[in-house]
Parts: structure tokens; C-alpha cells; sequence
């Protein structure tokens, strides 16, 4: 029996389910920022979608664009990999915010940098993995993160090889945070193996 979930079969429903889930983790996930980086950090209405695997490159703007890649692996009763995808500047504002910099202050990615983004990608996918959890009342949990500094369709062959034979739906979050009249645009890909999202909606009683 396969357990896996085509995209064509999700109904409205489910999609309006899974786009409250993102809804509730962009919550989390501004509230965190905001003590994180000791400023207040207002977010716009996060734009969900899920898509096939295949179209992640395009949202990040092809393959070849240059990207910020943060990687948590999933794990528990759902299994995948969370992404958390910054471009260059967003990056350099948002690491510039934590470290008390000028916010248009070149950005080398040093040892400390690098320990930044993956302290701000990690507690921006627990913020997201946590209202998973509370929702479904499973046991959700990420692993250490991983960072990648690439062109986003090196960066996306990891999920590709991994889980491209067997699964083809992503979650994707688009969050916009503001800081003033700054934002930073984080782009979040929640990639599950192959019985995860029946998991996933069976445990919100929606299958």
C-alpha cells in the first residue's frame, strides 16, 4: 500500500488545514525572532503554498541564484527535512540585527556568522515544528542544523536525492518579517518522506 500523498489528491480542505499550520508557526516563529534579536518584529500574513519539489528552484529565482540555505532535519513520528532559505541580504540584516551592527554592514561568513544563521534558522523551524506538533499531538523534533552557502539547486539536490524517488510535496512559507522600515524574506520548505503528510493529516482528522 502506498502511503504517500500526490499533491492533485489534497483537497481544498487539507490545503486550508495545512495554511493554518503555516499561519500558527509564522506566529511562533516572529514571536522567537523578536526575543532573539531584543526588537520588535512585526510580520506580514505569510504566503502558503504547497508545490512539487521540482518548482522550489523557481521560487528562490533558479538554480542557479546564490542563496543562504539553513537544514533541519525532522524527525519522530513525521520524518523529512525543514529549509530555511535566506538570500544574501537578508541574510547579512538579519545577522547584523543579532550581532548590534549597522544593518548595511558587509557580511563575511566567518565562523560566527555561520553559528548566527544557524542559531536563527534553528529557532525558526522549532517555532514552526513546535505548532506542528501541538496541533497534531505528535512528536516532532529537529535535528542540529546544517548550513549551505550554494546556488540554490545545489543546495535543493539534498532534499532531491532524498526524498525526490518517493515523495513530491513541499510545504512552502513564504515569511516576510519587518523590522521598521526594513523586511527580511525567509523562504520555508517543510519536505516530508512519504508517509508523512497522510501522517500528518490523519493526525489532524482529515483523512
Amino acid at each position: 500500500m502506498d502511503n504517500g500523498l500526490d499533491i492533485s489528491k489534497l483537497s481544498g480542505f487539507h490545503l486550508d488545514v495545512l495554511k493554518e499550520i503555516g499561519n500558527i508557526g509564522a506566529g511562533n516563529a516572529a514571536t522567537a525572532l523578536a526575543k532573539m534579536l531584543d526588537k520588535k518584529i512585526d510580520m506580514k500574513v505569510p504566503q502558503i503554498k504547497v508545490i512539487n519539489l521540482s518548482e522550489v528552484s523557481e521560487v528562490l529565482g533558479g538554480a542557479e541564484t546564490e542563496v543562504v540555505g539553513i537544514l533541519v532535519g525532522v524527525q519522530g513520528d513525521i520524518n523529512g527535512i525543514m529549509m530555511f532559505i535566506l538570500d544574501h541580504n537578508s541574510a547579512r540584516m538579519l545577522v547584523n540585527i543579532l550581532m548590534g551592527n549597522p544593518l548595511k554592514a558587509e557580511l563575511e561568513y566567518d565562523e560566527m556568522t555561520r553559528s548566527a544563521l544557524k542559531e536563527i534558522g534553528n529557532i525558526l523551524a522549532g517555532s514552526y515544528l513546535s505548532a506542528l506538533s501541538n496541533m497534531t499531538n505528535l512528536t516532532i523534533m529537529p535535528s542540529v542544523p546544517d548550513l549551505a552557502i550554494d546556488m540554490a539547486g545545489a543546495i535543493l539536490s539534498v532534499p532531491a536525492i532524498e526524498f525526490g524517488k518517493t515523495s513530491d510535496c513541499v510545504l512552502y512559507i513564504e515569511n516576510e518579517f519587518i523590522d521598521g522600515l526594513d523586511s527580511v524574506i525567509g523562504d520555508l520548505f517543510l519536505i516530508p518522506d512519504e508517509a508523512s503528510y497522510s501522517t500528518l493529516l490523519r493526525a489532524l482528522g482529515v483523512m
